[in-house]
């Protein structure tokens, strides 16, 4: 029967990816890796632990968590030997940081709901980037973060000041001035200005979201997900009549989409 203590485990990966990176008798491909090389597959396994999630498949999830921890061990690692700090001092600095943040349950510091300990957890945040010489309402928003959530991100740090919509109704209308600035760009074709104006909207809609209390991102992961079951649908009814996509008009593919919609929502 395998030992599934996870001290043990954790210390056989971290053992592992000592060895693949031991020069002379590792890997060569790991030994050639850097942080920025690693960064792109840490975001990577990072959207697959969430595609699990959403799939709701659990075998799969423990999968993705083992890829993403080897991210996280992979890094640690090339700190070590740059002598920047060890995997050790990241457990040791995350194990502080909860306990630091959790003053209702690692101290006498009564939290009476959900709300107060969010409340408590910002302000939290908050000190420790003064601490850190971060200063200004927007800072420490990653800027590596999907362009959506990090728009989500920013305005919700300035509604924490007052600088925010109303409400829902406000942002709709204020989505229907860009939507206007966006058509007016139309005749000009300026891809620069487009892109601006695009920009602009998109950034409402990440306002809307957080008004409407919905992450943009997992929103716009599920009609790629409606997208892509949709439009295999009109694959499918293509291909039991001998066609292709490329093959049928624009019409008929989309009177398919119609008939797959219809079926989605009378289940």
């Amino acid at each position: 029967m395998p030992n599934d203590a996870p001290s043990t485990e954790l210390d056989r990966l971290l053992a592992i990816m000592a060895a693949l990176r031991t020069p002379g008798t590792g890997c060569p491909w790991d030994l050639e890796q850097t942080f920025d090389s690693i960064a792109p597959y840490t975001l990577e396994e990072a959207y697959e632990v969430a595609d699990a999630i959403a799939r709701r498949d659990f075998p799969a999830l423990r999968d993705e968590l083992g890829d993403l921890l080897l991210q996280v061990v992979y890094h640690a690692r090339m700190a070590e030997e740059a002598g920047h700090f060890t995997f050790a001092e990241v457990a040791r600095g995350i194990a502080d940081k909860m306990v630091r943040r959790h003053p209702n349950v690692f101290a006498d510091q009564a939290v009476p709901n959900a709300a107060a300990q969010s409340q408590a957890w910002e302000s939290a945040k908050a000190a420790e980037r003064t601490r850190a010489g971060e200063t200004g309402v927007l800072a420490g928003v990653a800027t590596a973060l999907p362009a959506l959530t990090r728009a989500e991100k920013l305005t919700r740090r300035a509604a924490r000041v007052g600088f925010d919509w109303p409400d829902a109704e406000a942002v709709l209308d204020k989505l229907d001035e860009e939507l206007g600035e966006l058509r007016a760009e139309l005749p000009a074709a300026d891809p620069d200005r487009l892109q601006d104006e695009l920009g602009d909207m998109l950034f409402v809609m990440a306002n809307l979201a957080r008004k409407l209390g919905i992450d943009p991102e997992a929103a716009l992961r599920q009609a790629n997900r409606k997208f892509v079951r949709r439009f295999g649908a009109i694959e499918a009814r293509l291909a039991a009549e001998g066609r292709r996509p490329d093959q049928a008009s624009l019409a008929e593919m989309e009177a398919h989409w119609q008939v797959a919609k219809a079926a989605e929502r009378s289940r």
